[in-house]
């Protein structure tokens, strides 16, 4: 008995860095891999840096609107670039090891940067909603002011939750296998490797999930609820398609980042749920930041616009 409680003891201090699967099952596509998602990071950091710059330089992009897009464009890049080089680097050189400080970093960050981007998507919302339910105020309501206090707040609030959680969840003794079949250290694969009862720290994942996820996402659909029901009201067609145009593009990013989020945590586990799970977090994490920025863009006339006068200057 002493002897296996020994050998257990020696097991929990063993492990000292975990190794990232990936997509290690598809090795006859690792190559493949590479190039798409090297691509796909390009794009993202090209696309919303480009963003970020146009809202900056161009003065007819200095609105509240645009002020929020920076900031989610410059979110994005953080966002992404907490998962993507490191995942290049597992897949480029087939060395998967990450040690347990990096491990603990790499999750921080990226739920501190999640937590933010539900934060100022439920922001951009408020920010459409005062723009069509009380525009005569928009310009009172909406100050300067106002608008960094917002995405101050929204940059801050996660962080003593998120660097608590990431502490709390590197506290378990880790004993047994060491692999994490997924490409990141995010929450749910690193506390299967976890020994004894996670039972409290699961429950914390679903509390933390409706906490940055479902409520800023019911905040976001109550108000598209009132702007939907006061632009029915507009008496032209076209005053209703133009107030649809500027509210479209912020709610399909809704649905694309918060849809595949949402089911990815609160969903039931099951026995065949890795893969997919590996697959829904491919659109929040990759997919969602490559896509937003086409989003705004190509709906958005201001931005078009603005693009165009910087090219041809």
């Amino acid at each position: 008995m002493n002897h296996q409680e020994k050998s257990s003891q020696d097991n929990l201090t063993e492990i000292i860095e975990f190794v990232l699967l990936g997509f290690a099952d598809m090795a006859h596509l690792q190559w493949f891999l590479f190039g798409l998602f090297l691509i796909i990071y390009i794009i993202i950091l090209m696309s919303n840096g480009t963003i970020f710059l146009i809202t900056k330089m161009v003065s007819a992009l200095q609105s509240p609107m645009y002020f929020f897009l920076a900031n989610f464009s410059f979110l994005e890049i953080c966002y992404v670039s907490t998962i993507l080089p490191r995942m290049l680097i597992n897949i480029g050189t087939h060395k998967r090891r990450i040690s347990l400080v990096a491990c603990a970093t790499q999750m921080c960050f990226f739920l501190l940067f999640g937590g933010t981007e539900c934060l100022l998507l439920a922001v951009m919302a408020y920010d459409r909603y005062v723009a069509i339910c009380n525009p005569l105020h928009y310009s009172l309501v909406m100050n300067r002011g106002v608008c960094i206090q917002l995405v101050t707040g929204s940059w801050t609030i996660g962080i003593p939750v998120m660097i608590g959680r990431t502490y709390q969840i590197f506290s378990l003794p880790f004993c047994g296998s060491e692999q994490i079949n997924h490409y990141f250290c995010d929450i749910p694969p690193v506390l299967k490797l976890a020994c004894g009862d996670t039972f409290v720290n699961e429950m914390l994942v679903y509390t933390f999930a409706v906490l940055f996820g479902m409520v800023p996402f019911l905040l976001i659909l109550g108000s598209y609820s009132k702007i939907i029901s006061i632009i029915l009201k507009l008496p032209s067609a076209t005053s209703q398609a133009k107030a649809f145009s500027t509210c479209l593009s912020h709610l399909m990013v809704v649905v694309l980042f918060f849809g595949s989020a949402i089911i990815a945590y609160l969903r039931t586990n099951s026995r065949h749920s890795e893969g997919t799970d590996k697959m829904l977090s491919l659109f929040y994490t990759i997919l969602t930041p490559m896509f937003n920025p086409m989003i705004y863009s190509l709906r958005n006339k201001d931005v078009i616009m603005a693009l165009r006068k910087l090219l041809c200057k």
